[in-house]
């Protein structure tokens, strides 16, 4: 679940509001987006894969909030963990070559009437 936004790293460029598929971020005139939906996440992390800033902190748990510190995650480099992780970015190695989502395809499925 989206958890925060950076007010120390974010450029304001809205991006994330653009790109969240549940409308959960609200713009805000000359200042960072606000997480104004926040239980509507649904834990996609496509708001922290575009943001160019790396601004954004998603928590990998979906439906509960996680508390966190600022400082602590901007300090140990986990700020844009997911958008470094799959190389996007000037200057990164692009990975997608390591993503196993496709796998999830074979999971079985339930058994549906």
């Amino acid at each position: 679940m989206i958890e925060l936004v950076s007010h120390k790293l974010c450029i304001s460029c809205n991006v994330c509001v653009q790109v969240c598929p549940t409308n959960v971020f609200d713009a805000v005139p000359n200042q960072p987006p606000a997480i104004a939906r926040q239980q509507d996440c649904q834990t996609c992390f496509m708001c922290e894969a575009y943001c160019p800033a790396d601004a954004l902190y998603v928590a990998p748990e979906s439906h509960t909030n996680v508390a966190v510190n600022e400082d602590e995650l901007i300090d140990r480099g986990i700020m844009g963990e997911y958008r470094r992780t799959l190389g996007w970015g000037y200057g990164r190695k692009n990975n997608s070559e390591q993503d196993m989502a496709h796998r999830l395809r074979l999971l079985p499925r339930p058994y549906q009437s």
